[in-house]
């Protein structure tokens, strides 16, 4: 579950960067910086359900070495 976790990170980092170095001012024209803010709130949910996944793989792992 980590891959997933760490793969949600890093689209939401690089969409969000790709947004802000190419298409900033036109969101901002448009009045849609708020994808900007959704990119970057994404970016940073994803460290706690990352935290959360490390400890689900750890708890299957140590259900799996049990039996």
């Amino acid at each position: 579950m980590v891959p997933f976790a760490v793969a949600g990170i890093v689209v939401f980092a690089l969409v969000g960067l790709v947004l802000f170095l190419f298409f900033r001012d036109w969101l901002i024209a448009h009045d849609h910086e708020n994808w900007l803010w959704i990119c970057f709130a994404g970016f940073l949910a994803g460290f706690p359900g990352l935290a959360v996944m490390l400890r689900h793989d750890a708890n299957r792992r140590r259900r799996r070495a049990a039996r």
